[in-house]
């Protein structure tokens, strides 16, 4: 039997010449393979527009347009990119309800989790502890965020709004702070939360995707952690980030 001498994939795929900082980098795209690969992506780029365009026009709720997107989804997935058939819907079915099974395990667990935390009063003594200390505006948006990123890790969003948000509200009002811009910054918050262990669901719906471990995800994701970071101190610093939309739109 004769040996073979196997080249590094990207040598044969895309020569030395093209990579950069030691990975494969894909050739420029001519203007017309750009054209062509738009008008093949358009009808799953209008998702975004029919989801958003769907919410702030009022037309369906923001879990309504999860439902939404989910048929369009369908549609455009078996009747226009036919990626998917008939045959492979059940198996599809099956694949969703395993995901959402393990979800609902893990959203059950915080949320029982949440329930001692709440019985024990310590997210109320912590929120208690902020309001008592006299701060201003900017050290109350430090505390709020300090806050919420530490139950982000060990609760999930809907527990730590209906537990913290009544209690921190009033005072963000009271010391002039937008109630929109401040739904934002609790918002992005909850957010940065869904990527942190140990309750992070995004975290849990990647690694059920791709099989890989919580600990080699938690890691994959940490550059988008820190870009997440440095934009809540820009949304909590800078008003008009989270108030331009609504003021163009003439909701405020």
């Amino acid at each position: 039997m004769s040996l073979v001498k196997i080249q590094p994939v990207h040598l044969i795929r895309f020569g030395p010449a093209q990579t950069k900082h030691g990975y494969p980098k894909q050739a420029k795209a001519s203007w017309e393979e750009r054209w062509k690969c738009f008008r093949e992506a358009f009808w799953g780029l209008t998702l975004i527009i029919v989801v958003m365009g769907g919410i702030y026009l009022g037309i369906f709720t923001p879990t309504e347009a999860a439902a939404m997107s989910a048929v369009y989804a369908f549609f455009i997935a078996v009747f226009v990119y036919k990626d998917l058939t008939f045959k492979q819907i059940p198996r599809v079915l099956l694949d969703a309800t395993n995901m959402s099974s393990m979800l609902l395990f893990i959203i059950a667990g915080a949320m029982l989790f949440s329930f001692i935390l709440t019985s024990e009063q310590i997210p109320q003594m912590m929120a208690s502890a902020i309001v008592e200390s006299g701060l201003g505006p900017i050290g109350f948006l430090i505390a709020v965020n300090i806050l919420l990123l530490l139950a982000g890790n060990i609760m999930e969003p809907a527990s730590i709004i209906l537990i913290l948000a009544p209690i921190l509200f009033p005072v963000a009002a009271a010391l002039g702070i937008d109630p929109v811009h401040f739904g934002i910054i609790v918002t992005v918050n909850m957010e940065i939360g869904m990527i942190t262990p140990p309750v992070g669901l995004n975290l849990f719906v990647a690694s059920g995707i791709t099989k890989a471990g919580m600990t080699e995800m938690t890691m994959a994701v940490l550059p988008w952690l820190y870009t997440m970071l440095v934009f809540l101190v820009l949304v909590t610093y800078i008003p008009s980030i989270s108030l331009f939309l609504p003021k163009a739109l003439g909701m405020m």
